[in-house]
């Protein structure tokens, strides 16, 4: 088998992502090539949230529907995503959350959560069920249980330590399944970069100059403005969270006719609020690059999914006629380059130009060789 798909599933705030996190580095680090990505639900709290993690000996860039190793985190976790499963997805779970007739009789029973109050605090569920999982691939044990905590040293000795047991009793547990359909892994890939699309296209930007970056939070175009905010420091940028889109645009503008390389990231409605703005850049001849992440609309629209329905937008926004150019990256090596490429060419040109990406391609990643950064 080249490749295995993994789904895990549960309840916002019970730490899905920790384990994307944690699993897909261990897994790059063991020389797995990883992709993943998630379905969030538009609440805080609640609902039912699930992340895809492929693995595979080869490239892995896209997601799939039919999941081989299922882990349900709550208790309605299969029912909504029993439709993905096929005779052979094998069920990684507590026994309640497994209370569903899904068809088949490859379900493993763990009791992560009371492994983890043996250890010292429920809170370490989920790094077992990390651990059940590495054992199932085979990682390198003590080398990962080394990078669990290091990853947990900022919380202190006791807690990084804790969370080292919590994954190692998970590994004892992976001793109970059998799984035959696990990849090879692949060459040596420590020096890849596992990324996703909302750091390549900042990562892009900051390659190019941009050091002046303003916006209003609106997912999933935020994700963007976090990969800025998040290296401002070490590359001496400015990052504005403006009161409105509508602040965002004229602050871009200002600087730009300042001196800077601005960028200005949004979703749909955002950018419908800074028409005006963009008007201004064009009659100015003032350069300026407007990042779009895409998400279903009219209007407030649904914030955590994804579609590609904004070209008309960014294609005929503002009044007037006036020079323009749009891009949309197919790959996070090709949002690196065209990050950078677009703010080079609002600067040779003095005109707006755009950038599209949407939800999915922001918030999903995968292991890529490092950026050309010449």
């Amino acid at each position: 088998m080249d490749h295995c798909t993994i789904c895990l599933s549960g309840a916002a705030g019970m730490g899905i992502q920790t384990v994307e996190k944690l699993l897909t580095k261990i897994l790059k680090n063991n020389s797995y090539n990883v992709y993943a990505t998630k379905e969030v639900m538009s609440r805080v709290r609640g609902g039912n949230n699930s992340t895809e993690i492929r693995v595979g000996q080869s490239k892995v860039r896209g997601y799939k529907h039919y999941v081989d190793i299922f882990v349900p985190i709550n208790k309605n976790a299969i029912e909504r995503h029993v439709d993905r499963f096929t005779e052979n997805t094998m069920v990684i779970g507590e026994k309640d959350n497994m209370d569903y007739d899904f068809g088949s009789n490859r379900k493993y029973e763990i009791a992560f959560s009371d492994i983890a109050k043996e250890i010292g605090n429920k809170l370490y569920t989920n790094t077992v069920a990390v651990g059940t999982l590495c054992g199932v691939f085979d990682v390198d044990k003590d080398k990962a249980a080394d990078f669990v905590f290091e990853t947990f040293k900022r919380k202190g000795e006791k807690v990084s330590q804790e969370n080292k047991q919590a994954f190692l009793k998970g590994y004892e547990e992976s001793e109970k399944i059998e799984f035959e359909s696990v990849p090879k892994s692949s060459s040596d890939l420590s020096q890849n970069l596992l990324i996703n699309g909302a750091d390549a296209v900042a990562l892009g930007g900051i390659n190019a100059g941009a050091d002046f970056v303003s916006s209003y939070p609106m997912s999933p175009s935020t994700t963007v403005l976090i990969a800025f905010a998040q290296r401002a420091k070490k590359f001496g940028l400015v990052v504005e969270q403006a009161e409105d889109e509508i602040a965002a645009i004229n602050m871009a503008c200002g600087a730009s006719f300042a001196g800077a390389r601005p960028f200005v990231t949004t979703s749909g409605g955002g950018l419908a609020l800074m028409s005006e703005g963009i008007s201004l850049a064009g009659i100015t001849e003032t350069p300026v690059v407007i990042h779009i992440a895409q998400r279903p609309g009219p209007a407030t629209g649904l914030p955590t999914r994804t579609e590609q329905g904004d070209l008309n937008l960014a294609l005929y926004s503002g009044h007037g006629d006036f020079p323009r150019a749009i891009f949309a990256p197919a790959t996070i090596e090709s949002a690196f380059k065209l990050s950078g490429y677009t703010i080079e060419m609002a600067d040779e040109f003095q005109t707006p130009i755009f950038l599209l990406t949407d939800q999915y391609f922001v918030d999903s990643y995968y292991n890529v060789k490092p950026f050309e950064i010449s």
